[in-house]
């Protein structure tokens, strides 16, 4: 028998390195580029919205079908597909010598990675249905905890030995993150027998139409993308302050290690508070939080003052994505959540995947700090899409209570989208 609990804390410890290890690096692309030749700001922003925008293109198509195998062949080897699989792709990108290169690897980390969709996908099947908000929310400080510790690791292992061996350190520590998952986590996992009765392609529209998890779905693409928006900028916003680009890794290392903190919190604090309160409750403060602090971006002048503002922006911001994997777990049954996990990781996909060329081009049409002014909106914007979901997904819930349908008639939560 697996015990959820163990089972918790290995997935936990080994996403703390999986994380730490993409950490390491990823967060500094934007100087990576300019130090593989790019250095016109038009076609530096250009790029870097495309490397931002090449794994989340990959991963939308991705991730349903690797959800469908979790669901058929196990969660544990998916897992330990996402782990190596970006060992690999992480250590080649430190031995890129093009842009184009970089932004191809990219690419194949969206299509073979994800390591948060496995990991928590596997320990929402585990958890009781009560301690869902628990568990995953716990999953996340451990996504924040480790970009805590790698983004400051990597920041001072990029400005001393280079951003090459940033790339090198981190895809070592996703391997060992991978070794730990093959020898210390347990699943009991029976495959299912025969193949699932095919139903027609106007069947499944018709329950998609009906069904509370598509306007969740939506709602996930919306958070991606707002939550995005302003990421891929960030380090260029801190080489402006700075004033040069030598010396930029380090703080940019330490901002992000300070939002790691605020995430790592927030995972805890607000994962529990959605086992309390509805999850559009807290999403609802999560953004209003988030909107708050995203504004003074766009105007501040001193690393002193960013660093404040950033931490309090994560703290509300990093309570969006766990919030809605507890909505999605509350409302799929266990044998289902591989794909509908899967689901989930494409809705966000295509939120990551238009956000960064969005956001690229308001860069390059106005400027930098034009991007934190427009997310400030985008953070508002989501609050009334969230107001508006939850009605839509209320009125869904009674009509299907009111319905009166026999067993074979009615899908199990997530079926109308497993043919999708």
């Amino acid at each position: 028998m697996v015990h959820w609990k163990r089972n918790l804390a290995v997935i936990w410890l080994s996403q703390f390195l999986s994380i730490m290890g993409f950490a390491f690096a990823l967060p500094f692309t934007p100087y990576y580029i300019q130090h593989l030749g790019v250095t016109d700001p038009l076609e530096r922003n250009a790029w870097i919205a495309i490397c931002f925008a090449a794994t989340p293109c990959s991963l939308a198509f991705f991730a349903p079908i690797w959800g469908a195998v979790a669901d058929r062949y196990g969660r544990r080897l998916m897992l330990l597909r996402a782990n190596f699989a970006a060992s690999v792709i992480v250590v080649l990108m430190g031995f890129v010598r093009h842009v184009e290169t970089l932004a191809a690897l990219r690419f194949l980390q969206g299509a073979f990675t994800g390591t948060m969709t496995a990991a928590q996908t596997m320990v929402a099947v585990y958890a009781p249905r009560h301690r869902s908000g628990l568990a995953l929310g716990s999953l996340s400080a451990a996504v924040y905890s480790g970009a805590m510790v790698g983004a400051a690791l990597g920041g001072v292992v990029a400005d001393a030995f280079g951003y090459r061996a940033a790339f090198w350190v981190g895809g070592t520590i996703l391997f060992f993150a991978g070794l730990l998952v093959l020898f210390a986590s347990k699943e009991e996992f029976v495959r299912p027998e025969g193949k699932r009765r095919s139903r027609p392609w106007s069947a499944r529209l018709r329950d998609a139409r009906r069904s509370v998890v598509v306007p969740i779905l939506f709602l996930i693409v919306c958070m991606a993308f707002v939550r995005q928006f302003d990421r891929p900028f960030l380090p260029l916003l801190v080489q402006e302050i700075h004033g040069a680009m030598k010396g930029a890794a380090r703080i940019t290392g330490g901002l992000n290690a300070a939002g790691g903190l605020a995430g790592l919190i927030a995972g805890f604090t607000l994962g529990r508070l959605a086992d309390r309160l509805t999850p559009a409750r807290v999403a609802v403060i999560s953004a209003l939080g988030a909107s708050l602090f995203m504004a003074p971006h766009a105007f501040v002048e001193g690393f002193g003052a960013l660093f404040g503002i950033r931490f309090a922006l994560i703290y509300f911001a990093g309570g969006l994505d766990p919030v809605f994997q507890i909505w999605l777990a509350k409302v799929t049954s266990p044998e289902r959540r591989g794909v509908i996990f899967g689901w989930g990781a494409t809705a966000k996909a295509l939120g990551w995947l238009s956000a960064p060329l969005l956001s690229g081009v308001v860069a390059s049409v106005f400027n930098i700090r034009a991007v934190f002014f427009v997310c400030t909106f985008l953070y508002l914007a989501l609050v009334l899409v969230i107001g508006r979901v939850v009605k839509l997904v209320e009125a869904r819930t009674a009509r299907m209570k009111g319905e009166k349908h026999t067993e074979a008639e009615v899908p199990p939560p997530g079926e109308e989208l497993s043919g999708l």
